[in-house]
């Protein structure tokens, strides 16, 4: 029997969200330290530590269907949990073992009078995990809130668990993937149909295989040690239970894509009809989405004993010197990256589906039929990531924006799924500099904080000893960039700023802060800079060849020091209504010591520029970006060094000036309207809109021949176009008032709509009259603005301000 897919929307949630279409519970949370009754189980003899998939099964009789039947899931690593056939859903999301997530179910809606069967496919790839996956061995775990004899819980007497090996399923090694880069996500997988047990959830399965469940922790002489606990109780298992608090990920039907390319001609395959391949035929067949997805594929397939079909997903092609291009050229490019493989074995209606999702624009289908035809019955695809709703608009007379836009929320929703990615093909990892942009995008354009909290989280939890938070989080392979730490500060600084917080989250990390900046605190030299800090201090991906931060002979950086200034500022601002005053009024004292020291140290007065470094040998957009937006450059300099370097292109080294990378034009947009210069703000993203010919889907990692075609990021002219151009920005804590200070540059009109925690900010700007090249846009200037709720807060434009308050406010500038 195939595996059974299906989407179910329960009408019992307690709410319901986009994308939200299973039985996870949007409840109430469960309290920190729980009472846990179950205890964690897997197979009597298999490895525990190496590459497994098991199957998990369990009968029981109800004399009703219940109203409720709520249970409590698990597993390390991963689970697929299904009742009666059904998919359920999946987990748990990820952490580290000390916060080890449990997912929350009703089954009540797929339960019936009478016999039914509860299933799960648990999985762990021991050695060849993805790197943001922590486990110590394979297990699963399942408590019911039913007590008595309808209690199904794992790892109880007499609740008869049967667990079985599938040897069908296994991991591919890193070595089938057929372009080499850095590659820290999970493996290709491999089904081999003559080896799956296809009848694993039929409710009469029965074999030599399945054999009673038992405790994972055989290295334990003690009863008891596999019970579940809380992470915040004592246990004798390393998994530290708490409840995850996020939606769960959208599950959705997509395109998989279609045919814009066979070896065969004739033979193509579509979404729903069967097409059929010869016997002794090896042909490729290549699919387009048009755009980039996350997602999992379902290729089902009839006959073809013998077969090999190798399934090749690709952001991009790749010319005969391995060069990407105009994305949405086929020609005689390749599809490389990862692989799965799917061995069929003669049956009817064989599904092949990975147990993770994979990315894909272009999906390359490499068939070889042995002396049977192969019908491909169908392939589908199921899409999935983060369940972000699309709150804000943006609506202007330049098209170019309206795609910048498209294009850049698309690149945020595919790097959001359970935590925030820098990449959803390469690497799946939460890195602190990435996410603070994510995070952003998340506040202004989903109106959402839940994914943000969890990274905030994530990132304190990964302190280490020292004192620095790892630079992504989750990761099994400890990484430390210190100027992250630095960035996690400014993250939890726009957390404040932008979110209510209610649960004083921002209080209960502010802390946290203090332990970064002592750490840094000790390579501070006398003069303001800091000497050269261990690990790998990261600042931006410039020209080839070149890094950033860079230091001179006494290994002093203005660049890391220039972060650490920011960082000085933020943590100040936290520290005065959430921590320690004092401990503010000293930061503030070490941001002036600073400030001075990088001054004079590094402004070159013959180059008009501040330099990387105090031998002033080398120079870049960073450290004057960081210059301008930490008043480090006098005020009445800003302007000046800022339009030497606005037009300066990604990838490019004009008078010895290194660039910023997509990335960190992020902090040159902070920097245009710290100086009064957002007005310049559109003339800026000539980059993005040099990407559009070219046809990209989502946003890449760096200019020219990137690795990643879609990093998150690049995603920031979304935010910049909410915030800078429409000007809607807090204006104190919590967002509890407004500042609306709009820079049109050339646009005569614009219309927005973004996401306050009260509800809907409106605005729509209208310069009208003739246009005239002594008058900005025109004579007049129109600001329609609504304002949700109670918020209230200030108009600015022209050089004028004016008080908003709730509800409606129109106001009239004159532009004489």
């Amino acid at each position: 029997m195939r595996r059974l897919i299906l989407t179910l929307v329960f009408g019992c949630l307690t709410s319901v969200l986009h994308g939200q279409t299973d039985g996870q519970i949007a409840a109430q949370p469960d309290p920190d330290v729980r009472d846990w009754h179950a205890g964690w189980i897997t197979h009597p003899t298999a490895p525990l530590r190496e590459p497994l998939v098991l199957h998990f099964r369990r009968t029981f009789t109800l004399m009703a269907k219940p109203a409720s039947y709520v249970v409590r899931v698990s597993a390390d690593n991963r689970f697929i949990l299904y009742v009666n056939g059904a998919r359920v859903g999946d987990g748990p999301a990820r952490g580290d073992l000390a916060h080890w997530r449990y997912e929350k179910f009703d089954l009540a809606p797929l339960l019936k009078p009478g016999e039914n069967l509860i299933t799960a496919t648990v999985w762990n790839w021991g050695v060849l995990a993805p790197v943001a996956q922590f486990t110590d061995r394979t297990a699963f775990l399942l408590e019911s809130e039913t007590t008595g004899p309808g209690d199904i819980s794992t790892g109880k007497k007499g609740t008869e668990w049967l667990v079985e090996v599938e040897p069908g399923h296994t991991a591919l090694g890193r070595n089938t993937v057929t372009f080499k880069d850095y590659m820290a996500a999970g493996p290709g997988e491999q089904i081999d149909a003559a080896k799956y047990d296809w009848d694993w959830q039929s409710p009469v399965a029965k074999g030599d295989a399945w054999v009673p469940a038992v405790s994972p922790m055989r290295d334990a002489i003690y009863a008891g040690v596999s019970q579940g606990h809380s992470a915040d109780e004592v246990g004798d298992n390393p998994w530290g239970l708490l409840q995850d608090e996020l939606p769960h990920m959208e599950y959705a039907t997509t395109s998989a894509g279609e045919t814009v390319r066979s070896s065969t001609p004739g033979i193509t395959l579509m979404p729903s009809n069967a097409t059929e391949v010869p016997a002794n035929a090896h042909i490729h067949i290549l699919l387009d989405r048009k755009t980039l997805t996350t997602a999992y594929p379902q290729l089902t397939v009839s006959g073809g004993k013998g077969s090999k079909i190798v399934l090749t997903y690709a952001e991009a092609l790749y010319d005969k010197d391995l060069h990407k291009g105009d994305r949405d050229e086929v020609g005689d490019r390749k599809a490389l990256g990862l692989t799965d493989s799917f061995l069929p074995d003669g049956a009817h209606h064989r599904t092949f589906e990975p147990l993770w999702w994979r990315t894909w624009r272009y999906l390359d289908l490499d068939i070889t039929t042995g002396d049977e035809p192969l019908t491909l019955d169908s392939l589908t695809a199921r899409f999935t990531a983060y369940p972000f709703e699309e709150r804000a608009s943006f609506t202007a007379p330049d098209p170019d924006l309206a795609k910048i836009w498209e294009i850049s929320w698309r690149t945020a929703r595919l790097d959001a799924h359970e935590t925030y990615m820098d990449t959803p093909y390469w690497e799946q990892l939460q890195y602190v500099g990435d996410t603070r942009i994510q995070a952003l995008i998340s506040y202004t354009v989903g109106g959402d904080d839940r994914l943000a909290r969890q990274a905030l989280r994530a990132f304190d939890d990964s302190r280490t000893p020292e004192g620095i938070t790892r630079s992504r989080y989750p990761s099994n392979l400890p990484q430390a960039i210190p100027t992250f730490s630095l960035i996690y500060i400014d993250m939890l600084h726009d957390y404040w700023m932008y979110r209510p917080d209610a649960d004083g989250l921002a209080r209960t990390l502010t802390p946290g802060t203090r332990t970064v900046l002592d750490w840094f605190a000790n390579y501070e030299e006398p003069d303001g800079l800091l000497h050269e800090v261990p690990y790998w201090s990261f600042i931006d991906w410039v020209q080839e060849g070149q890094e950033t931060p860079t230091y001179d002979k006494k290994d002093e950086s203005c660049m890391t020091t220039l972060e650490y200034l920011g960082a000085l500022n933020d943590a100040a601002d936290l520290e005065k209504p959430l921590g320690d005053a004092t401990l503010a009024s000293r930061y503030l004292a070490r941001a002036t010591h600073v400030r001075t020291g990088l001054y004079n140290k590094c402004w070159s007065a013959s180059r008009g520029l501040l330099a990387d470094t105090p031998d002033q040998k080398i120079f870049s957009q960073q450290a004057n970006i960081l210059g301008v937006l930490y008043d480090v450059i006098p005020k009445d300099q800003q302007q000046t060094v800022l339009r030497k370097l606005v037009a300066i292109q990604p990838g490019t080294t004009p008078d010895g000036v290194l660039s910023a990378s997509y990335y960190f034009r992020f902090y040159l947009a902070r920097a245009l309207d710290h100086a009064g210069m957002a007005d310049e703000y559109l003339d800026s993203i000539g980059p993005w809109r040099k990407l559009l010919p070219l046809h990209f889907s989502t946003w890449p990692e760096v200019p020219g021949n990137t690795r990643s075609d879609s990093h998150a990021w690049s995603a920031h002219p979304i935010y910049d176009f909410l915030t800078l151009v429409a000007g809607i920005e807090p204006a104190s804590p919590g967002f509890a008032t407004v500042r609306i200070a709009p820079h049109l540059g050339p646009l005569r009109s614009l219309k927005a709509t973004y996401p306050h925690p009260q509800g809907e900010i409106k605005v729509e700007y209208q310069y009208t009259g003739a246009q005239d090249p002594q008058v900005k846009g025109g004579t007049s200037f129109r600001a329609d603005i609504m304002l949700p709720g109670t918020l209230a807060g200030t108009f600015e434009f022209n050089g004028q301000s004016w008080p908003l308050k709730a509800g409606h406010n129109q106001i009239d500038v004159p532009m004489r």
